[in-house]
C-alpha cells in the first residue's frame, strides 16, 4: 500500500515543479474568490453580495480552466486554447458589465465599493491569465493594454470623472501586468527545469554513445589490419592451390594463426570493456555526482582486492551512480567500502529514494531488492548485478532503510591470501 505522500515522491523534479506551478495558478482563482467575492458580504446586503460572489466564482473557475489548458499548450500536450481564452474574455465582460449595472442602479454607498472591486479585479485576473496562452512580449503587452482600455471605457456609464477612469485603467494595467509577469516567469522556470532534465538525459546518452564509439574504435583497430591480411593471404592461397603449388598450405596455416591471434585480441578488448576497476569507478562516480550538484562521500580502501572482485564491485558503483542521476532525487550519496578478514562490503546509500513499482521501477510499492534512488536499476539491472556478483560468490541487497533513504549493499567473500594482502594495505 502506498504511503501517505508517496504520489509526490514518485514524481521527478520537473513533474514536481509542474504540479506546484499548476496549483499556484489554481490558487490565484481561490484568492480571487476570497478577495472579491467573499468580502462583498461585509460591504452590502446578502442578496447583492451573493450575486457578486457567484459571478466572481464563475469567473475564477474559467480562469482556472484557461490556465490549466494554457500550461498544457506550453508543454506541447494540447493545442492553443483559443476558444477558452475568448470564453474568458466574454465572461470577464459580462461580469464587469453586471458589476457596473449593480453599482449604477443598486443602493448607493457600500454596494458601489463592492461592485467596483469586482469590476476592476476580474479584469486584472483575466489579463494575467490570458497572457499564459499567447507567445511574444508584444502580444502579451497588447492583451494587458486591451483590458486596461476596456476598464476605462466601461466606466463612462457610471459618469465617473475622466481622471478617475484613467486611474482605474492604469490600475488594471499595473496589476494585470504584474500578474501576467508572475505567470510568465512561472512558465519560464518550468520550461527551464524541463530543459535541465533533458540535458541530464542527453548527457547520459552521450556518455553511452562515447563508450560505444570507443569500443568500436578499439575493435576496428584490432580487427581491421588482421582481416585485411587474412583476406590477402586467403586469396594468395586460392591462386597457389589452383596452380598446384605446395606453398598454399603454408599460406593457409598463416591464415589460421592470424585468425586465432585475432580471436585472442578480441577477447582482450571485450574483457577490458566489460571489466570495471573499483577505484576508477569510485573516482568517476565522485566527479559525475559533483557535476550534478549532489554531495558525494567516499570512504574506505580498495587497494589489494583481487581484480575479479574489483570488477564486480565497480559495476555496482557504476549502476548505482547512473540510477541516482536518472531515477532518484538525491542530495547526498555515501559510498563505503569495508574490509574484514573474510569479506569486503560495499554500501551505496542516498537520500533520494522514491516509491517503486512491483517490477523495480519507480512508481509504486516496492520492497527489499527493489529499486528506488540508488537501486533504480530496474529488475534487469539488479539481476545483472547479482549475476556479476554471483561469479565471485557475492550477494546483493537493495531497499529502503528509512524515510526517503535507499541503501544498496554488496558483499563479496575474499580468499584468505587476498584478504590478508588487502588488510595489510589498509593498515
Amino acid at each position: 500500500m502506498r504511503r501517505p505522500g508517496g504520489w509526490w515522491r514518485v514524481k521527478s523534479t520537473p513533474e514536481k515543479v509542474e504540479t506546484y506551478t499548476r496549483w499556484s495558478f489554481h490558487f490565484f482563482g481561490v484568492i480571487e474568490i476570497l478577495a472579491l467575492g467573499v468580502t462583498a458580504y461585509g460591504r452590502t446586503g446578502v442578496g447583492l453580495a451573493t450575486a457578486l460572489c457567484l459571478l466572481v466564482t464563475a469567473h475564477a473557475a474559467v480562469c482556472m480552466l484557461v490556465s490549466a489548458r494554457a500550461l498544457d499548450w506550453t508543454r506541447g500536450r494540447r493545442p492553443q486554447p483559443v476558444r477558452q481564452m475568448w470564453a474568458l474574455v466574454v465572461v470577464s465582460a459580462v461580469v464587469s458589465t453586471t458589476a457596473v449595472v449593480i453599482a449604477e442602479r443598486g443602493p448607493s454607498g457600500e454596494v458601489e465599493t463592492a461592485a467596483g472591486s469586482v469590476y476592476g479585479g476580474v479584469l486584472c485576473y483575466a489579463a494575467g491569465v490570458i497572457t499564459l496562452g499567447v507567445r511574444g512580449w508584444r502580444r502579451r503587452v497588447a492583451v494587458v493594454g486591451a483590458f486596461a482600455v476596456g476598464a476605462g471605457l466601461l466606466t463612462f456609464p457610471l459618469e465617473m470623472p475622466l481622471l478617475a477612469s484613467v486611474v482605474l485603467a492604469g490600475l488594471v494595467m499595473v496589476t494585470g501586468g504584474f500578474l501576467a509577469a508572475t505567470s510568465i516567469f512561472s512558465l519560464w522556470l518550468l520550461n527551464a527545469v524541463y530543459a535541465l532534465d533533458d540535458a541530464k538525459e542527453t548527457r547520459v546518452r552521450l556518455a553511452v554513445a562515447e563508450e560505444r564509439l570507443r569500443f568500436g574504435r578499439d575493435l576496428h583497430d584490432v580487427m581491421g589490419r588482421n582481416l585485411a591480411v587474412i583476406a590477402l593471404k586467403s586469396e594468395l592461397a586460392v591462386q597457389l592451390s589452383r596452380r598446384g603449388r605446395p606453398e598454399a598450405v603454408e599460406q593457409m596455416i598463416e591464415v589460421q594463426r592470424i585468425a586465432q591471434e585475432s580471436q585472442r585480441e578480441v577477447r582482450d578488448v571485450v574483457r577490458g570493456y566489460r571489466e570495471a576497476a573499483l577505484e576508477v569507478e569510485l573516482a568517476g562516480a565522485r566527479g559525475v555526482l559533483s557535476a550534478a550538484g549532489i554531495v558525494s562521500e567516499v570512504t574506505g580502501e580498495t587497494a589489494g582486492l583481487p581484480a575479479e572482485v574489483q570488477s564486480a564491485l565497480g559495476w555496482v558503483v557504476r549502476e548505482a551512480t547512473t540510477n541516482v542521476l536518472r531515477h532518484g532525487d538525491a542530495k547526498k550519496v555515501a559510498v563505503t567500502v569495508r574490509m574484514s578478514e573474510e569479506r569486503v562490503v560495499l554500501t551505496v546509500e542516498n537520500d533520494g529514494a522514491a516509491e517503486t513499482t512491483g517490477d523495480g521501477l519507480p512508481g509504486g510499492p516496492g520492497g527489499p531488492g527493489r529499486s528506488g534512488g540508488t537501486g533504480g536499476t530496474g529488475g534487469s539491472g539488479l539481476s545483472g548485478l547479482r549475476e556479476r556478483l554471483s561469479a565471485v560468490d557475492g550477494t546483493l541487497e537493495a531497499g529502503p532503510v528509512g524515510r526517503g533513504v535507499f541503501r544498496l549493499t554488496a558483499e563479496v567473500p575474499l580468499p584468505s591470501a587476498a584478504a590478508g594482502a588487502a588488510l595489510g594495505v589498509a593498515s
